[in-house]
This record gives C-alpha cells, structure tokens and sequence, in this order.
C-alpha cells in the first residue's frame, strides 16, 4: 500500500509540473497601456463644495503612480490635506478583461475604501461605485477629463438614485517633471 501511495504522489507531482509548464505566460490587456498617462507624480488641487460632507473648502494633495512588476496594475501612492483632515491612500489601477471594465481600488488611513468600475470614452475616465454616505446607499461617479499631457480635471458627482447628480468635488491634476 505504501508504495502505491508513493507512485500515486509522485505522478500527481509529474501531472502538475506538466500542467504548469504547459500553461503561458500571463499577458497584461493591451487596454491597459492607455493607463500609462498616470504614471509619474502629480499634484492635485480641489474644492469641496458645501453640503452633506461639511461646509466644503479646499484641499490639496500629491499622487506617484507606477506599474507593480508585470504591468497588471498601476499602483499609486498618495496624500491629502484639507477640509476633511489629512492623511494617505494608495489605489491599484487595473482592467478586467472578462468585464471589459477598468478596475480601481483604493484605500485611505482615514479607513475608506473605495471599488469602483471604469470606463474610457475618449478622453474622459468615468468611475462608477455605489457606497455609503452618511448612512444612505449612494452611486458614485469620479469623472476624469484630460486636458493635456500633464492636466486633467477632475469631479466628484453622487446621486442617490442613480438619475439625478450633484457635484461635490472639483478639480485639477497636474504632472510634476
């Protein structure tokens, strides 16, 4: 008995390292070169505008966006301060090609996170999420419109039935050399 057990084991080993070899190598979606305009170090600049999230004002921040090793996902750092506090967040940019969707994830210390879907209609990103806000169920939309090279602009629109949108935020990005 033992020495089928063996044999079994090892044509298991055999049958998965043939399996394994067999397989390719992974290739990232060729959408997800359109993403290489986010790559580098930006500086962003935006106004929240009063309402359900305080009395609005202005904040600044800093974004440094660059591909994880193998080109799947931009992955990006960055830090905030204004109105709603200061702090830090990091975000992973992808594409599902199952969905044909972009994909963005984000997390911040100030204990959001944020999973939206997104869309490229010529030079415009629109990211879609529904969450939470001020215990309301919400949709979300993070509107990105390229300016140039180094600008883009930048709203924040919610609705709370999904016909209906009121800006919250504004913006501009701009990519430091």
């Amino acid at each position: 008995m033992m020495r089928f057990s063996t044999a079994a084991l090892l044509l298991l080993v055999c049958a998965a390292v043939l399996t394994q070899a067999q397989m390719p190598t992974p290739t990232p979606a060729p959408e997800l070169k359109k993403l290489d305009y986010f790559v580098g170090k930006w500086t962003l600049e935006s106004t929240l505008k009063p309402g359900p999230f305080g009395p609005g004002g202005k904040s600044t921040g800093t974004a440094h966006a660059e591909w994880m090793e193998g080109n799947f996902f931009l992955t990006s750092h960055g830090t905030y301060e204004g109105v709603m506090g200061k702090g830090i967040e990091v975000s992973y940019m992808g594409y599902n090609s199952d969905l044909k969707v972009y994909t963005y994830e984000e997390f911040s210390s100030m204990g959001e996170r944020i999973s939206s879907t997104g869309t490229l209609d010529g030079d415009t990103w629109t990211f879609s999420a529904g969450q939470m806000a001020n215990g309301q169920k919400v949709r979300g939309h993070f509107v990105m419109k390229v300016v140039s090279p180094t600008v883009y602009d930048y709203k924040l629109e919610f609705s709370p039935d999904g016909t209906t949108w009121n800006t919250v935020m504004e913006g501009k990005a701009t990519k430091v050399k």
